[in-house]
Order: C-alpha cells, then structure tokens, then sequence
C-alpha cells in the first residue's frame, strides 16, 4: 500500500492582498496554518502572496510476497541384517511421512522383523510384536494403538521399490485406514498395479534394491516368514 500524506496550501486572503501599504503590520492579522512552506521575498520588501510546499511524500517500499519453501524431501536408510535400503518419503502424504518419521527417529523399528516375505511380490515389517519374537509366533497384527487416514494418490503407484502403508481388508477396514506402523516394499520388477488406489503409497526406494531383492529370495516357512529372521537394526535419518 502506498500512503500519500495530504497538505495544505497557504494563500492569503484577497481581502488581506487589498490592504494598503500605510497599515501597519500588527499581530491581530491571521495566516493560514501551513505545513511546510517556502517563502521568497520580493526586492520591494513585499512577501509573495503564494508560498509553495515542498513536503516529501515518502511512498513505502512494495512488500515482497513470502518466499515459500518446499519442505525438504526426507530420506532415511532402513540397515537391516541383509544390507541397506534407503528409502525417500513423499511430501504429497504428510500424515504418513510424519508417522515414519516420529516411530524412525524413536527407535520404534530398531529389531523387528520382515516377517513376511513373498518373493516376485514385497516384504513386510513394522510389527513391534515382532522383536524376539519365537519361531512359532503368529506375526502381523502389532502396532500402536491408532490408524492413519488413508492418504491414496493416483501419481503414486506400486513400483518396484515403493513404500506403502499395510491395512486391515476392506470388510472390516472400508475407510482403508493404515496400519500405525507395518509397511511393505515392492519387489515384483514389473510392480503390483493391481494394488494400485488400494494401499496409501508413502515413499519409495532410492538406493538398496538389490537388498530387496536378497530379502525376498530367501528361505520362507509358516505364514511367509524367513527361517531365519532378518531384521531392522536401525532406521537413520539421512536427510
């Protein structure tokens, strides 16, 4: 916004222009209150009726819009017993990214499990029941004791690599609401695009498929879990 500042110009009163020169000048004369004025004076002694202004209007600077700035991509590496995967997380799910984020940087993951583990298709893991969990335990339904909103956009599909959030079906979970803590990675080469607007992708892998892919070669028993287990021994925030 430019402010202007509004002054007045003195003039004097033609009644007092009038006035002959054997008046004498006495103070019950009355002038017009000026701001600012310039007064020149004639050679005859005379002051010009006319007195200008010269009051600097100031316009204030145009303020700049906010710079906006775009939230950093974060990116964690998962180092699991098989090597490490890392992995970048999507701005675009933030209920999501703020998940990972908040259970990675606790020590949330630090020791569970891929407990499910199906070649040419993903690996599974996120289930706090799952740390020194026996050979013979039931793996897979652990988590905290809250869901997320399904955050399901169409430009993130089931790629080799992506990272998307594990849920209940859908005749008990119809609002396809995400587990609080269990997610997958795809491993099939060609993705899973049947699971495509199913599953809220959240992120996807950067660097590490060939551990993907060791991972899901493995041996596998009851349920799909490893014979012998593989597990997450850190998540670090890279950045």
């Amino acid at each position: 916004m430019v402010t202007f500042c509004a002054c007045n110009s003195g003039k004097k009163t033609e009644q007092q222009s009038q006035q002959t020169e054997t008046e004498t000048i006495n103070n019950e004369q009355e002038s017009e209150p000026i701001v600012v004025a310039d007064d020149s004076i004639q050679d005859d002694g005379i002051q010009k009726e006319t007195q200008t202004m010269n009051k600097e209007v100031k316009k204030e600077e145009p303020k700049k819009p906010a710079e906006v700035k775009t939230p950093e991509t974060p990116i964690f590496d998962i180092v699991t017993s098989l090597g490490t995967i890392r992995i970048k997380l999507y701005n675009e799910t933030p209920k999501h990214r703020d998940n990972f984020i908040k259970l990675a940087t606790s020590g949330y993951y630090d020791g569970v499990l891929f407990h499910r583990v199906i070649r040419n298709f993903m690996i599974q893991t996120g289930d706090p029941d799952s740390k020194n969990a026996n050979p013979n335990a039931h793996l897979g339904v652990g988590g905290p004791d809250y869901k997320i909103d399904a955050e399901i956009l169409p430009q993130f599909k089931h790629k080799k690599g992506a990272v998307a959030a594990a849920r209940l079906g859908d005749q008990i979970n119809p609002e396809k609401q995400s587990s609080g803590s269990q997610f997958y990675i795809v491993q099939n080469q060609n993705g899973t695009p049947h699971l495509d607007g199913a599953y809220s992708v959240f992120g996807e892998t950067i660097k590490g498929l060939d551990v993907i892919d060791k991972i899901a070669n493995v041996q596998t028993g009851q349920a799909d879990r490893p014979i012998d287990d593989i597990k997450i021994e850190k998540i670090i925030r890279v950045e």
